[in-house]
């Protein structure tokens, strides 16, 4: 087995590992770019056709700071796939941080607690692609004057279909 099959194994098994899902990698378009210093990313398509991106990090990861890091890869967001397919926990999570803050409030919205779900942790993250605008996907690069730069071309549109 090559090197390139290892990688692919053991993304599947994080991937099952962390977030409880069963994916079978197909392709892999990026592996392991830098979108930050110390952040990794992996963007994948799976034998039924749906685009993931694997982001991993050495520091501290919010869901605020994914939702920026997808955005400047060049991808647009369909979902963010919460830890061990816990469908509450970013609900969970930013509730318990909006009630660190206001203690006292029993009643509270959705509208309430968007800011908090910002500020949820979330390392590693497993975000499903929707889009990969203008066709080209972008790494971290710092020596460049927007500290972007692209890192393969690769046209995406997922079709919603009932």
């Amino acid at each position: 087995m090559s090197d390139k099959m290892y990688d692919e194994l053991a993304l599947e098994r994080a991937i099952q590992e962390r977030f409880g899902l069963d994916i079978d990698v197909r392709q892999v378009v990026v592996f392991r770019i830098p979108v930050s210093h110390t952040t990794e990313a992996t963007l994948f398509l799976t034998s039924k056709k749906q685009l993931y991106l694997y982001i991993n990090g050495k520091s501290k990861l919010l869901l605020g700071d994914i939702k920026k890091l997808v955005t400047r890869v060049g991808l647009k967001a369909e979902m963010y796939l919460p830890p061990k397919n816990n469908q509450r926990y970013f609900d969970e999570v930013s509730l318990s941080k909006f009630h660190e803050v206001f203690p006292g409030r029993k009643h509270v919205n959705n509208d309430d607690l968007i800011f908090y779900r910002t500020l949820v942790p979330y390392n590693p993250a497993l975000v499903l692609i929707s889009e990969v605008k203008d066709g080209l996907v972008y790494q971290f690069d710092s020596d460049s004057t927007t500290n972007w730069r692209v890192a393969a071309k690769f046209t995406y549109r997922r079709i919603r279909t009932s």
